[in-house]
């Protein structure tokens, strides 16, 4: 407990002046000729109050007094700031995305599906509750022969995996292929525009290169310049792994298709930015791989401890106000017997 005005406390010597003044108005009130026989008389309950009745009103007084002074409840409490970063994650979606070669809980599942659901627990958090990127402004793009924003850099995170729900691989052969360095260009387009010092990538590809108009290298320079760092992810198993083909009848079989991911392309992409390269050769890792990174890129968190004060004072006057009106009550009771 604190005190607003604490001087208005001086005023306390004028209680004891009350205490007397008042004792000797009942002194000069109950004034006799004779006394004699009085101690005879038997105690009640009002005789036993009459001489409290000063100290009544001395205390009520007091009361107020304090209550100048306006006493104050202390609640200490903490406000947390916390600032998150800009995520610009950017998938591959072409059609070699398909291969079977991960699995989600022990069944076999291609890479793009795997994808999906650990960039889920990444924005989520895992089922423990635990991690997520709630503070975070993210944006989807995705790519394959031409890269594609889906969503602008958000916070609505229910709104960002609805989309991401929706995802599917390129059906046209037409649309195919990799076009990493314009993916990286369109986050970077995406990133720059965002506040905030902290901006990050992350690039999940599982092939080389192979279309668009910007060579990936030249998109990590530009990536260094703007100080955004860029993790890259080469997603899927190494040799060979079935892929689901439909063929010009409209049959569907599946065929072996070799696994190749230009790592060396994705490895300068990351180091050259600051960030760092990973090979995710299974559910499980890519799951570590999305740990490791929310783990990296912690948002900035501030705690401010403060004292918050509720006024007390009323409480002083409620208690002063009862007194009050006891002893008003019960003396002008007590004068109308004596009378």
């Amino acid at each position: 407990m604190r005190l607003a005005f604490p001087y208005a406390l001086a005023l306390l010597p004028i209680v004891p002046l009350a205490i007397w003044l008042a004792r000797r108005h009942v002194t000069a009130a109950f004034a006799m000729s004779s006394v004699w026989g009085l101690d005879q008389l038997p105690q009640t309950w009002a005789t036993r109050i009459v001489p409290i009745l000063p100290y009544l009103r001395a205390l009520a007084l007091a009361l107020c007094i304090i209550a100048l002074a306006r006493p104050q409840w202390g609640v200490e409490a903490t406000r947390v700031y916390s600032e998150g970063i800009s995520i610009a994650m950017v998938v591959d979606i072409s059609s070699s995305m398909g291969a079977l070669d991960l699995q989600i809980d022990n069944e076999r599942a291609n890479r793009l599906d795997v994808v999906k659901q650990t960039f889920r627990e990444f924005v989520t958090g895992d089922d423990g509750g635990e991690g997520g990127r709630a503070n975070d402004l993210i944006g989807l793009i995705t790519f394959a022969r031409y890269a594609d924003s889906l969503t602008p850099l958000t916070r609505d995170h229910d709104a960002l995996l609805t989309l991401l729900d929706q995802v599917e691989i390129v059906p046209f052969p037409e649309e195919d292929g990799t076009a990493i360095g314009d993916a990286v260009a369109l986050g970077l387009d995406t990133l720059r525009q965002a506040s905030g010092e902290s901006k990050v990538m992350i690039v999940l590809a599982d092939g080389s290169s192979n279309a668009g108009d910007i060579e990936p290298r030249e998109a990590a320079r530009v990536a260094e310049a703007l100080g955004i760092r860029i993790y890259a992810i080469g997603a899927g198993g190494r040799g060979m792994a079935e892929k689901l083909v439909q063929n010009s009848d409209g049959t569907t079989e599946l065929r072996q298709t070799r696994s190749y991911i230009d790592e060396d392309t994705l490895e300068d992409l990351a180091l050259r930015t600051g960030g760092a390269y990973f090979r995710a050769a299974d559910a499980g890792t890519l799951k570590d791989i999305y740990g490791r990174i929310d783990r990296m890129e912690t948002a900035r968190t501030v705690s401010e401890n403060y004292q918050q004060y509720v006024e007390a004072f009323p409480v002083f006057v409620i208690v002063a106000f009862l007194l009050l009106a006891f002893e008003t009550v019960f003396a002008a009771k007590h004068w109308r017997i004596m009378a």
